[in-house]
């Protein structure tokens, strides 16, 4: 199949996905700056003031957790998540396609969705609950924390529809839809 006998729309669809991952990609990166503050206010308190805060291990590592959950979209985007380059690189433009497309069709979807319903529940479960950590003496609640991870699910579901149209693209005409930058975002 050539490429020209793809829709107009075919396209449309992914540049659109694409597009708004990478704005949302680069929303989320702006946690950064808050996680940043908290890191450097704790050193700091601890060490100028001596007194260490009972808040900032918990923003701590909510900011970075949210940071890499919510981040992976936009690395998939990229490339960037694992392979093993010295296998993946010998193979056609084809063959990865085939390869990708039947790895989000077996694994990647069935995982995500299931990863989006428990995590829904759990989210709701500690919104209904009032649920808060137990880590620290600050006791945060933890809802916003844990809606972190059907977010992140829907975000890689959104970015995995045109990953997958990207393989089939590949599969169908030999030539990949993009290079990918992958390595380090």
């Amino acid at each position: 199949m050539a490429e020209k006998e793809f829709a107009p729309g075919y396209y449309k669809v992914i540049r659109t996905i694409d597009t708004f991952t990478d704005w949302t990609g680069k929303t989320v990166s702006w946690i950064c700056v808050p996680l940043a503050i908290v890191v450097f206010w704790e050193v700091v308190a601890r060490t100028v003031f001596n007194s260490p805060t009972i808040w900032a291990y918990d923003l701590s590592y909510m900011f970075y957790s949210a940071l890499f959950m919510l981040g992976a979209h936009y690395a998939l985007k990229r490339g960037a998540h694992i392979r093993t380059d010295m296998l993946w690189e010998k193979f056609s433009d084809r063959t990865k396609g085939k390869i990708d497309f039947y790895a989000f069709i077996l694994l990647f979807f069935p995982g995500m969705i299931l990863l989006f319903g428990a995590s829904v529940d759990d989210a709701i479960h500690a919104f209904t609950m009032g649920e808060r950590g137990e880590q620290t003496a600050w006791l945060p609640i933890l809802w916003p924390f844990k809606s972190i991870v059907p977010v992140t699910a829907a975000l890689l579901l959104i970015q995995g529809t045109a990953e997958i149209m990207k393989s089939w693209f590949a599969m169908r005409t030999g030539r990949a839809f993009e290079h990918k930058e992958g390595g380090e975002i």
